[in-house]
């Protein structure tokens, strides 16, 4: 049985000198989260903070501009000594990028760092370059407060990065709501949804 439920998330980092709110409806798609397919699938309405984030190129950039310039956009949170969650989640992206070719242009890839203090733009670049990101995939750092205001907002936030765990963000549009993947997607699992964002629309 498919059950809907609405639900405020209070998401507070009591050391952080950012408080982040993120206020959500969310229903879960039962039918897309199969225990086979190793994932859990929400629904999710999310305020983006209007946070300065750093891109890999080093220019500073407003975060609600850069989410809603119009593509769909495809969202994880890495850092770039991570040996276990990160490189996994990031070859899906690879891959994922992929399997669209030219249609890559049309989407907006995003990876925010959840450790701003160590990930530079230079380390962020080199990062970006082991998994042959294309200009349509972007990698982000920033300060720490703007770092943890952007996890929070998205649940993201985990109080450590050892802590992290596999998150995937999509949305067909500005305005329109988020399919919040937990768990390791598949690159065919991720383009699966993200078609079907697209057909919905």
């Amino acid at each position: 049985m498919v059950r809907g439920f609405s639900v405020s998330v209070w998401l507070l980092a009591s050391t952080a000198p950012f408080v982040g709110v993120a206020t959500a409806d969310a229903t879960r798609d039962a039918a897309s989260a199969m225990p086979q397919d190793g994932v859990t699938i929400t629904t999710v309405n999310y305020t983006i903070p209007p946070v300065h984030l750093v891109r890999e190129t080093g220019q500073s950039v407003l975060l609600t501009q850069e989410l809603d310039d119009g593509r769909p956009v495809i969202m994880n949170f890495i850092f770039t000594t991570c040996e276990t969650t990160c490189p996994l989640s990031s070859q899906t992206f690879a891959q994922f990028q992929s399997r669209l070719g030219p249609e890559d242009r049309r989407v907006h890839m995003v990876s925010i760092s959840i450790d701003p203090e160590h990930d530079t733009p230079q380390r962020l670049r080199a990062y970006a370059n082991k998994f042959h990101a294309g200009p349509q995939w972007q990698h982000y750092t920033g300060t720490l407060r703007d770092s943890l205001a952007a996890q929070q907002a998205f649940g993201a936030y985990r109080g450590d990065k050892m802590g992290h765990t596999p998150l995937t963000l999509l949305r067909a549009a500005p305005g329109e709501p988020w399919t919040r993947i937990e768990g390791f997607v598949t690159p065919d699992q991720l383009l699966h949804h993200y078609r079907r964002l697209l057909a919905a629309r």
